[in-house]
């Protein structure tokens, strides 16, 4: 019998070399340990949606990789802050994330007044106003990125 996590890791890898799209798995580690360190029921309630939801979903084929791990980074994102999350076109503009978009941005906007986004879901190859929006919501930065 074949390990799920190996067979639904072999799967994301697939898409991924297919695609060119970024592994998201780096920042939801980052965001898993934040979570951990912050609210041990949510990192446990985040812990056991992967374990019993995630990769089985992926590792059986009734998930497609990348929709599914976006879905588990704004659960992370929801468990981390209360708030809305949002998908930011190509041209800058957003709309209230319903469902994984090929290409688009995905941050989750907190209700904290002095929380920054949460980045969900990163293009392989954001467009300018897709940079700008990250650098500024998510890296606080104030100068919009170079090119």
């Amino acid at each position: 019998m074949s390990d799920p996590r190996r067979v639904a890791d072999e799967r994301l890898q697939a898409v991924l070399d297919a695609s060119g799209a970024r592994d998201p798995r780096e920042f939801y580690r980052e965001q898993l340990k934040a979570l951990r360190e912050r609210d041990e029921a949510a990192y446990e309630a985040a812990v056991a949606y992967y374990r019993d939801t995630l990769i089985p979903s992926i590792a059986d084929g009734s998930a497609e990789p990348l929709p599914a791990w976006t879905l588990y980074g704004k659960r992370l994102a929801e468990l981390a802050h209360a708030g809305r999350t949002v998908g930011i076109d190509a041209s800058g503009r957003s709309r209230a994330w319903d469902g994984w978009v090929p290409g688009e941005l995905v941050l989750h906007l907190p209700e904290e007044a002095r929380a920054r986004a949460l980045l969900v879901q990163l293009p392989p190859d954001p467009s300018r106003a897709q940079r700008a929006t990250y650098s500024w919501l998510v890296a606080g930065r104030n100068k919009l990125p170079d090119a």
